[in-house]
């Protein structure tokens, strides 16, 4: 049996692992906390196999909390759960202990192979991230990043930003005043310009290529 214990301060969020996490075979949820406060107890309660630890927490920063457990229980496995599409946490929290890495999308479906192959000895990264590494490493490596084949429009722009702010296509719509059939046009239309597939991924590789700042 996978123990897993979750640090995460959104609802909304840990429902979903919930629904992904719970009907799964020989994997339990142990615990959850819902800010750095918290989490450095359940921590210290110890307990767990697998640490799905936000980055992003109300009081404060999960990679305090990731090198905590990492140092207390280096057998038990640590992946980021986040949103942010900051560079700069992805190299921190990796040298903190966390051993996989993964964006918040519309649905954590995948979370359960990326419990069950960390625990094989694997390390579940999601590809844009492993990109942004290799950034990271080897600066010289960006040059060869192809420029986008249609930039993103000025409408477009705002939206993104409104979604990296965590706002929904229907809040988005009363914001900037038009239906939320034409905010899932526009944000059709960004997947597209910049190839990816999700929001958190559309976050990330608009702030990787400086289209954006991160928020």
């Amino acid at each position: 049996m996978i123990r897993v214990a979750i640090i995460e301060d959104d609802p909304a969020t840990i429902d979903l692992l919930r629904s992904a996490i719970e009907p799964a075979e020989n994997i339990e949820i142990a615990a959850v906390a819902r800010n750095v406060m918290t989490g450095v107890k359940l921590i210290a309660a110890g307990g767990y196999d697998v640490l799905l630890c936000d980055l992003g927490l109300p009081d404060g920063s999960g990679i305090a909390l990731i090198r905590e457990s990492a140092t207390r229980y280096p057998a038990a496995d640590v992946i980021v759960i986040t949103i942010f599409a900051d560079q700069a946490k992805v190299l921190d929290s990796i040298k903190a202990g966390a051993r996989g890495y993964l964006l918040k999308d519309e649905q954590f479906a995948d979370c359960v192979e990326g419990i069950r192959e960390i625990r094989r000895g694997g390390s579940p990264i999601s590809p844009i991230i492993a990109r942004q590494l290799l950034l990271q490493i080897h600066p010289a490596t960006r040059a060869t990043i192809a420029p986008l084949k249609e930039g993103l429009s000025p409408r477009e722009l705002e939206i993104l930003n409104l979604l990296a702010r965590g706002f929904s296509n229907i809040e988005i719509g009363e914001l900037i005043s038009i239906s939320k059939l034409t905010v899932g046009t526009h944000v059709k239309n960004i997947y597209r310009k910049l190839e990816v597939n999700s929001r958190s991924e559309a976050v990330f590789e608009a702030s990787s290529r400086g289209i954006m700042n991160a928020h």
